[in-house]
C-alpha cells in the first residue's frame, strides 16, 4: 500500500499541462479504487493537479476532504488569485481563519493579491498587520506583497514607506511602485522612480517596460518612449514579449507616430487580440478608417474572434472617419455575429457616430430602444448627443441631453458650458446667461485645457491664462504679430521667430 501511494502521489505531483485533466482523473480514479480517498497527501496532490486545469474538480476535493493541511488551502486560494477569482479567494481565508490556522509565508501573499484584486483595502491593511505580528516582513515576497497591494490600491504614500524599509529591492518591488504611479497619475514620478531603478543596478524586466510606454503614452514623451524602445532592442528577451510589442503601438498611437506604429505591427512575430485591438485604434485616431477597417476584416480572416473592446475600437474608427453605414453594419452585427449584447460603449459610440453627422433622429430614436434591452443610457451616452448638437448648433437634441447629464453629474462643468456654448452660437443671450448665472451659483469650475512641447528632454505644458513658460513673451508677441497681419509672408514670420 504505501508502494502504491507513493506511486499516485508521484503521478499527480508530475503532471504537466498538457494533459493535467487526463492523468489527474485516472489517477483519481486509482485513488477510489484502492479506498485511498481520505489520504491527506493523495488529496492534496489531487487538489493541485487539478488547480491547474479545472478549477470546480478542485473545489469539488476541497469540499470534500475531512482533514486539510496548510498547503491545501494555500492551494486553494492561490488557484483561485491565478484566475482573478479574488472574491472565492477572499472566502476561503475567511473560512481558513475560521478553522483556527494561521497563515503562513505562502498564504499571506495569495490573500494580499486577493484583497487588490477585489478592492478590500480595509482587510489589506488587516493583512499588513498580521504580517508584522507573525514576523513576516523579512520575506521579501511578503513584503513585496505588501507593497504590491498598497500600490494597486493607490495608497502610495503607504507603499513607499514599505518600499524603503525593504532590505533588498529587486524588479518586483520597483515594478511595483513604477505602476502605482502610473495607475494614480504620477507620471513624472514614475519615470523618476524608474531612474531610480536603473541607478540601483535593477534590471529592466518584461513586466516594467509596459508600464513605463504607458506613462510615455500619456505624456506624450515620444523621445523618452524611443529610449525604451531602443533599450527593449538590445534585449531579446523584450524584443519578442508580445505585451511590450502592444505597449510600442499604443505609445506610438498616442504621439502620433502611425509609421512607427504600423512598423511594430507588421514586424510582430506573435500576434494576439489585443495587438489587433490596439493597431485598428490607432489607424481610428488617426483618421484612417478605411485601414481600420480592413484590419478589422483580416483579423477575422485569420481566425480571431472580436471582443468587446474590438468592437468599441472599430466603431470609434467608424466616427473618426465618418463612416455611417459602416459603424451602423456592425453595431448591429454584434447580436447575431458574435453572441452578446451591445455594451454601453457600442452605444455611446454609434450616437457620436450619428449625431456628429446630424443624423439626430435616428440617434435619439437608438437611445430610446436601450430601454427595450432594459439599458439606462449612461453619460457617455448623453453626451455624444450632446457633442454632436453643440457641432450642429441644434437646441433641441442639446437641451435634451444636457438636461439628462445635469441630473446625472451636476457638477460637471463642461455640460453646462456646451450648453451654453450653443445658445451663443444661436444668439440666444439670455439662455446663455441663465447657464452662466446656474454655473456660478454652483461654483463649478472647468479644468482648463492643456497643451504641451518637448524642448531639451523637458516636457513644458500650456495651460489657458498661464505666463510661466520661460518664452512665453516671445510667443505672445509672435502670435499677436500673426493675428494683426494675417497676410503676412511665411518667410517674414520666420526671420522674426530667428531673431
Amino acid at each position: 500500500m504505501p508502494y502504491i501511494m507513493f506511486s499516485l502521489s508521484s503521478i499527480l505531483r508530475n503532471c504537466i499541462h498538457g494533459a493535467v485533466i487526463t492523468h489527474a482523473k485516472q489517477t483519481h480514479v486509482q485513488i477510489l479504487i484502492h479506498g485511498l480517498t481520505h489520504n491527506v497527501t493523495l488529496q492534496t496532490d489531487l487538489l493541485l493537479a487539478y488547480s491547474r486545469g479545472c478549477l470546480l474538480n478542485a473545489r469539488q476535493v476541497f469540499d470534500r476532504m475531512l482533514e486539510r493541511n496548510m498547503h491545501s488551502w494555500n492551494i486553494m486560494m492561490s488557484a483561485y488569485v491565478q484566475n482573478s477569482m479574488f472574491h472565492d479567494a477572499l472566502n476561503v481565508f475567511d473560512e481558513f481563519l475560521n478553522s483556527g490556522m494561521k497563515p503562513d509565508h505562502y498564504s499571506l501573499p495569495s490573500s494580499l493579491k486577493a484583497c487588490a484584486g477585489a478592492g478590500d483595502v480595509s482587510l489589506g491593511i488587516m493583512l499588513h498587520g498580521m504580517v508584522v505580528k507573525l514576523g513576516f516582513e523579512c520575506y521579501i515576497v511578503v513584503s513585496s506583497s505588501v507593497l504590491d497591494f498598497y500600490s494597486k490600491c493607490g495608497k502610495l504614500n503607504d507603499a513607499k514607506l514599505v518600499f524603503e524599509r525593504l532590505s533588498w529591492k529587486d524588479s518586483v518591488a520597483w515594478n511595483s511602485m513604477i505602476s502605482g504611479f502610473a495607475k494614480t497619475g504620477l507620471h513624472l514620478e514614475a519615470l523618476s522612480c524608474f531612474r531610480n531603478m536603473l541607478q540601483n543596478k535593477a534590471k529592466m524586466d518584461p513586466m516594467t517596460v509596459p508600464s513605463l510606454l504607458n506613462v510615455c503614452g500619456k505624456l506624450g514623451d515620444v523621445t523618452k518612449g524611443k529610449e525604451i524602445h531602443g533599450q527593449v532592442l538590445k534585449n531579446t528577451v523584450l524584443y519578442y514579449d508580445t505585451v511590450i510589442n502592444n505597449s510600442l503601438i499604443d505609445l506610438y498611437s498616442k504621439c502620433g507616430c502611425l509609421c512607427d506604429a504600423k512598423k511594430i505591427f507588421y514586424g510582430m512575430k506573435n500576434l494576439n487580440l489585443v495587438t489587433w485591438t490596439t493597431m485598428i485604434s490607432c489607424f481610428g485616431v488617426h483618421g484612417k478608417g478605411d485601414e481600420a477597417l480592413r484590419l478589422f476584416e483580416r483579423m477575422k480572416d485569420m481566425g480571431y474572434k472580436p471582443n468587446r473592446v474590438t468592437l468599441t475600437a472599430i466603431l470609434a474608427s467608424c466616427t473618426h472617419s465618418g463612416l455611417i453605414n459602416q459603424g451602423k453594419k456592425i453595431f448591429n452585427s454584434i447580436r447575431s455575429s458574435y453572441g452578446f449584447e451591445p455594451s454601453m460603449e457600442h452605444y455611446a459610440c454609434l450616437v457620436d457616430l450619428l449625431s456628429r453627422f446630424g443624423c439626430f433622429e435616428e440617434a435619439i430614436r437608438l437611445i430610446n430602444g436601450m430601454k427595450m434591452v432594459k439599458m439606462i443610457p449612461s453619460a457617455s451616452v448623453w453626451g455624444a448627443l450632446l457633442a454632436g448638437s453643440l457641432i450642429h448648433r441644434n437646441i433641441e437634441t442639446g437641451e435634451m441631453a444636457a438636461h439628462h447629464l445635469f441630473e446625472m453629474e451636476p457638477k460637471n462643468a463642461s455640460n453646462y458650458i456646451a450648453l451654453c456654448s450653443i445658445y451663443d452660437s444661436r444668439g440666444m443671450w439670455k439662455d446663455a446667461s441663465r447657464i452662466r448665472l446656474k454655473i456660478r451659483r454652483l461654483k463649478l469650475d472647468k479644468t482648463p485645457g492643456c497643451s504641451w512641447t518637448l524642448i531639451g528632454g523637458k516636457i513644458h505644458p500650456f495651460y489657458q491664462g498661464n505666463s510661466s513658460f520661460c518664452v512665453d513673451k516671445k510667443t505672445r508677441e509672435t502670435l499677436e504679430l500673426i493675428i494683426r497681419t494675417p497676410l503676412l509672408v511665411h518667410s517674414e514670420v520666420h526671420s522674426y521667430l530667428s531673431l
